[in-house]
Formats: C-alpha cells, sequence, structure tokens
C-alpha cells in the first residue's frame, strides 16, 4: 500500500506541475468516421506520434491541438472550415458553449443479430436506430458534456437455440447462461431507451482529468476487438480519473485511466427459463443487484524506443450486496494479481471476478503502419512459479496490424491493409485446469457485461474471430471491403456439440464506405452479407459410411448499416 500512494504522490506533483487544461471534447469510442481518421493520420505523421490510441474516448484537442475535435480534416489539412462551427466564446475567453455533432445510426438484420461494436444499441432482428445530439460547456477547468442517445428496435422475434433440442442439450446450455447475462432476446416486443449516452461532467488541469462519465470506453491496442474494455455494450455511470494527453516525466510519457463503476443487469431471463432437467430447474435466477467495478489502465511509452507503447489492464467486479466497504473494495485493481500474495483462497470468499492484460502497440509513422498485441488472463495464478510454469492459462489474445499505402499518382490517397485475429477459446492448459471461458464468472453470475451485453470483446465467451480488410482511403473518405471468420462459442462446442462437422461458423464478407459531404455531412455504411455454417450447431448425422453427408442447417443473413453525422 505505501507503494501505491507513493506513486500516486509522484502523479500529484506532475499534476501541480501542469498548466490550466485547454477545451477537452471527446470523440466517443467508435464515433462513425471520425475516430479511425485520427488514428489514420497518425500512422501518415500528421499528428503527435506519442498518443497511444489504446485508451477511448479520445481527447483531440488536449492531445493533438487540432483547431476543432470534430474536423480533422480541417484542423489537419487547413481547409475546410466551415462559416458556422457551433462554437460561441464568453467570460473573456474562460468559457465556452459548443454544439456537439448530430449522429443518426440505423441498421436492419434479415435473420438473427449481427454486428459489433454498436454500442447502445441491442442484438436484435428487423430495425433498429440510435440518435445521438446534445452540447457541450466549459468554464475553466470545468466542462460539461451532454450527448444522451436514444435507442428504438424493432427487436423481431428470431429462432435461437433450438427449443426441439433435448432436454441435456439445454442441460449443456444453460452450465453457460448461468455465468453470464448474455439474453438471447430483449423482451418480445419493440424496444426502446434513453440514456445519458456519451455525457461526462470534468475537471481538468493540465494533462489530467477528474469526472463522472457514462461514456463507451475502449481499453487496448485493438480495432475490432479488444479484451478488457470495447463498445459492444451501452456506457456505464462510472467515476474517471484519467489523462487528456501523455505526461512526460524523464523516462518518458504515461497515459492512464482509473474508474468506479456501476453495472447493471439486462432484466431479461436467459430463453426456455422454466425448463426443468431430472427435477431441477435448469435456469438458476441470478442476483438483483448491480455490480461495481474497478478498472486501471496504464500505458508507458519509453523515450528511446518511438513509437512503441507498453500497457496493463485490469478490471474487477463484484456484487454491491458483498462489498464491506473496506479500500479493497472500493480499489481491488491494486489487490496483488496473485492469489496467494492476495489471501489465499478467502480471496475469493470476497466475491470478485477479475480480468487482466498486457499490451503492446509499436508505431511505425515513416512506413504508415503499426502492429499490436494484446494477452490477457481471466483467473489468478497461485504465486510466481505457477505463473511461469502455466503462463497459458485462462489466457486469450488480439494480434493485428495496420498499413497505409500511398498511391504514387494520388499522394493524399492510401490503400489500407488491416489484419487482425481474436481467440478467445480455452487453450490445453485452461482445459485441463478445467478453467472457465473467458467473461463467464460463479462468483459475479452475471458475467464481464452491462445491460445484458459484453464490456468486452463483442464476439463473446469462447469465440475467435479472424478479420482482413482492403479500403481505399482518402482524408474522411473510404471505399472498402472486410472478409471475416467468426467462430461462435468454440467451448461450447468442445465441451458438449463435440461433433467436429457441426461446429457454428459464419463466414462475412461487408463493403464499407464513408464519405463527406457539403464540409459538415459525414456518410458511413455497410452492407454484410454473412454465411453461417450448422447455425446454433445444428447438424443431422448421416447413416453411416457417408460421413460428411447429413442435413445442414445452413443460413443467410443481410445486415445493413447506415448512418450519418452533421458537424456544426
Amino acid at each position: 500500500m505505501k507503494k501505491i500512494f507513493r506513486f500516486l504522490k509522484v502523479f500529484l506533483i506532475l499534476l501541480l506541475l501542469q498548466p490550466v487544461a485547454a477545451e477537452a471534447q471527446t470523440i466517443p469510442t467508435g464515433m462513425p468516421v471520425l475516430a479511425e481518421t485520427y488514428r489514420r493520420a497518425q500512422l501518415l505523421g500528421k499528428i503527435n506520434p506519442d498518443v497511444s490510441f489504446t485508451s477511448w474516448p479520445l481527447f483531440p484537442k488536449a492531445a493533438f491541438s487540432v483547431q476543432n475535435s470534430f474536423y480533422p480534416d480541417s484542423s489537419l489539412e487547413k481547409k475546410l472550415t466551415p462559416k458556422y462551427n457551433g462554437i460561441i466564446r464568453f467570460g473573456k475567453g474562460k468559457g465556452l458553449f459548443q454544439l456537439l455533432p448530430v449522429t443518426w445510426q440505423q441498421q436492419f438484420t434479415t435473420h438473427h443479430p449481427q454486428g459489433l461494436n454498436d454500442g447502445a444499441m441491442i442484438p436484435s432482428t428487423g430495425y433498429e436506430t440510435l440518435f445521438r445530439a446534445g452540447a457541450y460547456l466549459q468554464y475553466g477547468p470545468l466542462q460539461i458534456q451532454l450527448w444522451p442517445e436514444v435507442v428504438f428496435a424493432q427487436n423481431k422475434f428470431y429462432n435461437g437455440y433450438p427449443v426441439n433440442y433435448p432436454d441435456y442439450r439445454w442441460a449443456q446450455y444453460y452450465w453457460t447462461m448461468n455465468l453470464i447475462d448474455l439474453p438471447e432476446h430483449f423482451g418480445t416486443g419493440a424496444y426502446s431507451r434513453i440514456s445519458w449516452g456519451q455525457s461526462s461532467i470534468r475537471l481538468t488541469f493540465g494533462a489530467v482529468s477528474f469526472g463522472i462519465s457514462n461514456e463507451n470506453l475502449w481499453w487496448g491496442p485493438g480495432t475490432r476487438n479488444t479484451l478488457l474494455m470495447t463498445n459492444s455494450a451501452p456506457g456505464f455511470e462510472h467515476l474517471t480519473f484519467n489523462t487528456v494527453r501523455p505526461v512526460e516525466t524523464f523516462m518518458g510519457s504515461f497515459e492512464w485511466q482509473l474508474i468506479a463503476g456501476r453495472l447493471e443487469p439486462s432484466g431479461y431471463p436467459p430463453p426456455e427459463s422454466d425448463k426443468i432437467y431430472r427435477g431441477e430447474h435448469l435456469y438458476v435466477p441470478k442476483p438483483d443487484d448491480w455490480r461495481y467495478l474497478s478498472g486501471l489502465l496504464v500505458t508507458y511509452h519509453p523515450k528511446w524506443v518511438p513509437g512503441l507503447f507498453l500497457g496493463f489492464a485490469r478490471t474487477v467486479q463484484q456484487y454491491h450486496k458483498d462489498m464491506i466497504g473496506n479500500l479493497k473494495d472500493y480499489f481491488p485493481v491494486f489487490i496483488p494479481l496473485g492469489l496467494r500474495a492476495a489471501g489465499g483462497d478467502g480471496e475469493l470468499a470476497n466475491k470478485r471476478s477479475q480480468l487482466y492484460s498486457v499490451f503492446a502497440r509499436w508505431l511505425w509513422v515513416k512506413g504508415h503502419g503499426e502492429v499490436y498485441f494484446e494477452y490477457g488472463r481471466s483467473d489468478y495464478f497461485w504465486n510466481g512459479r505457477d505463473l511461469k510454469v502455466e503462463m497459458a492459462h485462462s489466457g486469450a489474445f488480439v494480434f493485428g496490424f495496420r498499413k497505409l499505402i500511398r498511391m504514387k499518382a494520388h499522394q493524399d490517397e492510401n490503400i489500407e491493409v488491416l489484419m487482425e485475429f481474436t481467440q478467445l477459446s480455452m487453450n490445453p492448459s485452461t482445459i485441463n485446469r478445467h478453467g472457465l471461458s473467458w467473461y463467464l464468472s460463479p462468483a459475479v453470475r452475471a458475467g464481464y457485461t452491462n445491460r445484458g451485453q459484453m464490456l468486452g470483446a463483442g464476439i463473446g465467451p469462447g469465440s475467435n474471430l479472424q478479420t482482413l480488410q482492403v479500403s481505399w482511403v482518402k482524408s474522411l473518405k473510404l471505399i472498402g471491403i472486410r472478409l471475416e471468420r467468426y467462430v461462435h462459442n468454440n467451448d461450447f462446442f468442445f465441451a458438449n456439440v463435440k461433433d467436429i462437422r457441426s461446429n457454428w461458423v459464419d463466414f462475412d464478407a461487408t463493403l464499407l464506405g464513408q464519405w463527406s459531404f457539403r464540409k459538415q455531412l459525414l456518410l458511413n455504411a455497410q452492407l454484410q452479407y454473412v454465411r453461417s455454417l450448422n447455425y446454433q450447431w445444428q447438424y443431422t448425422p448421416p447413416p453411416p459410411p457417408d460421413y460428411w453427408g447429413g442435413k445442414r442447417k445452413d443460413i443467410t443473413n443481410i445486415y445493413f448499416k447506415v448512418g450519418i453525422t452533421y458537424r456544426f
């Protein structure tokens, strides 16, 4: 504990040495068009190469000194500045009022839920829409960002886990569903919700900010997935102490975020929750209680290695009713990672569930590329020796790289190649130690979710995803194609289904488009063709000797998404 206080003292001294902060509007996690534009601009050497892009939301004015956070095209290229930008200054320059961009996203799915990283939108079939609008007010160090979101979903019924499966298959299914809050359906009719969305209230001094926020978070270097924080679920209320730009020290720069948040249950039961098997109800109701989430991310950029970022992230959650109220309850992210050092088996009696990862991102500005990697564990190790001999236990990883290739005939145009691999399925070490899939928890049976959706990688427990994307890019404009292979819950498959002919695998092909119109309008669109092989692991074997024949359940699913953003 003394080391923790010494660490905090150093950063408080750094804080006092900082001047009062400038404007600190945020670019939300996954904001259409703008979010990726900033990351590409860094690869092209147009903005500060010392920002890690491993923690979102992004603070462009503080991090990159741009003129207007929502006009990277004008701020970076010194043109296309609108006559009216929605900004009013007052109080002799101490105050600022700004209208935030208006975003309207719509999507339609034909057969079953599709799509990753869509925030407050729910997994549903049919038509769904999200609308966001708001304003930003600053006076001195005080910043108030009101950016609420409205979601409406047609939420049509679709066939999920087959009702006609035998009871023993449903018992296997519920072994998973009793350890996580991931309902198939969010009710039986239309769904709507109004939330605070990407709103926050902050006090910002120099490079650091304190406040309360409902914004989505993204931790880690991945672009399609990261292990601990993504925008696959709605944003959640949290207290935050974070940097808005790197803090420079004699050994390099640091970025961090420390949060204390509140996670909510979905309120919806899993399918067929009244089923009985061998005289017992398959569904075990989860506690009707919110969960306290403590999280810490630290990213270090050593000054001796340009472009290299090294990081660590950890989250710990527990039900509110299980909190005693001591310091360990409020800051469990500072408890040792080793189970023995944390108090032995008694630590499990505190009913906590944790995840942690280490990651690296290496940026090559001259080569206009990057490579990144994240490796995480979902279980404690007993001591240092256990970690050394069974390092792979409960492991998962994300690996990817991106390269921008400038076109000789048009220097402002690039071909972007992006590849990313995410593996959450259990490895032999985890299976041998009777481990659990990522995001499941017997101690916190809502799992790693908020309002029924994944806080971590949107592909969900036991799943794997391989992505290849090739695009033509020019500033805010993009036309591309993305190919993906998505393996659904391999852990469930290997433990229960086992027939190698019936693994549920999606092959996706997606046309991508982004365009800017009349300076202020941004359009984004996706058209995705999905071929689900053995949907919900449905496959009927043929009689011998025909092994690979049989009745397959292959489904075609079409997903269309279109959105428009108006920048003042």
